[in-house]
């Protein structure tokens, strides 16, 4: 068992399921991730293997089918997972921001129709809030929604959807001005649809086309789409939550969650530079003796332990605020914002550590090294973060003059 990134408190159930999920990392996927990853292959066999592990129900309630666990134990799977190929943290990521959507704002026809499937993994969900020309501009989205009848006719196009191919459950928000008198603030004339559809690209349905993957430097393997809607026409009852105007706060909802969850990746991500750093510097010799006898060498592994060791703290904090119930945009934020840079500063310092071999497709710290610039982008990026955890600050400290 490794000393860092420990968890004080936990139950045998939850202590349970980490060990099985660890166990799952080591045999099934760090073996095959940077095959895998080099030719951008899609890890069916590693995703049916969390499916019989339950993980997609993983919080979903058990009335639902699923486990019912809490957010930090989502989190420390995902840790676990994104330890052995980030990719594969990121397929079930956005199934479980639409499966949380679908507990906290749908109707009871929404849940019981989708969250038994969903538990058991077959329906995959994804969600879609980014436009070409929009980037963390959430207020700016133009595709939009049209009233026709019983049913709304959306038009638009979307970008950066994981899992946009093989999903078949798709939360999209776009703009519905229909009940909202102009001038109303952006926020709150936005609506999340729930767009069900057949996995693959091309036109999966009429009025909606998923184009094909998008080439990406690294975090490959997960597919990432554009979706382009044409009159795609939803009945009424697939608006989350029967109430049109509330999508805002719904996406944010889940992307604060999801913000733990990209925390949760980071500290995966620099554990496993860190365990390649130390085991490579072991084994390499210069002048006489292992590098890791080397006092600059020694210096670097006591820098990344230390930074795996806090970011794993505010992710474990920032999860068990939102598991007591309190807002933890704050916590999330900071951690997300912390995880990420520590991520990037460990990677590339297991990256030095490994020399001339870090450059090579042999060694993993090169798919590593090509996956943590995502984490820095993913969810909103570390200036967003920034400006979320600026206004949060001074709500807390506001000065009384």
């Amino acid at each position: 068992m490794a000393r860092l990134a420990q968890t004080a408190g936990l139950t045998d159930v939850q202590q349970e399921i980490l060990s099985t999920v660890r166990d799952f990392v080591d045999k099934e996927i760090i073996p095959v991730a940077t095959e895998l990853e080099h030719r951008d292959e899609y890890p069916q066999q590693i995703v049916d293997g969390l499916k019989e592990l339950g993980l997609f129900g993983l919080m979903i309630p058990e009335e639902y089918g699923g486990l019912g666990e809490s957010l930090l134990t989502y989190a420390l799977c995902v840790e676990e997972i994104a330890r052995g190929w980030m990719s594969v943290s990121g397929i079930i990521n956005t199934h479980f921001i639409v499966a949380y959507m679908l507990k906290q704002h749908g109707t009871q026809e929404q849940k019981d129709h989708f969250l038994p499937r969903m538990a058991a993994g077959d329906i995959r969900g994804a969600f879609s809030m980014s436009e070409p020309g929009l980037g963390s501009d959430v207020s700016a989205i133009t595709s939009k929604a049209v009233k026709d009848g019983d049913e709304y006719v959306l038009n638009g196009q979307k970008m950066w959807l994981t899992n946009g191919g093989t999903s078949s459950l798709v939360a999209v928000l776009v703009r519905s001005d229909e009940g909202h008198p102009e001038g109303t603030a952006p926020h709150k004339s936005m609506t999340t649809f729930l767009v069900e559809k057949e996995p693959g690209f091309g036109e999966v349905r009429p009025g909606l086309t998923i184009p094909g993957k998008i080439d990406k430097m690294g975090y490959k393997g997960v597919d990432t789409t554009e979706l382009i809607m044409d009159g795609l026409r939803i009945p009424a009852d697939r608006v989350l939550g029967g109430v049109t105007g509330r999508g805002f706060y719904q996406m944010m909802d889940g992307v604060e969650v999801g913000r733990v969850n990209v925390a949760a990746r980071g500290c995966g991500v620099a554990q496993r530079a860190f365990e390649l750093g130390v085991q490579y510097a072991q084994q390499r010799q210069t002048f006489g003796k292992p590098i890791a006898q080397h006092q600059a060498i020694q210096f670097k592994l006591a820098e990344m332990a230390t930074k795996v060791e806090a970011a794993h703290a505010m992710m474990v904090n920032a999860a068990r605020k939102k598991d007591s119930g309190e807002r933890n945009d704050l916590e999330a934020g900071m951690a997300k914002y912390l995880a990420s840079e520590y991520c990037k500063e460990v990677v590339e310092d297991a990256f030095r550590i490994h020399g001339g071999y870090g450059f090579s497709k042999e060694y993993e710290i090169e798919r590593l090294y090509r996956e943590a610039p995502m984490l820095l982008i993913g969810e909103g990026t570390a200036e967003i973060q920034k400006m979320i955890i600026g206004r949060r600050l001074l709500e807390e400290y506001r000065f009384q003059g």
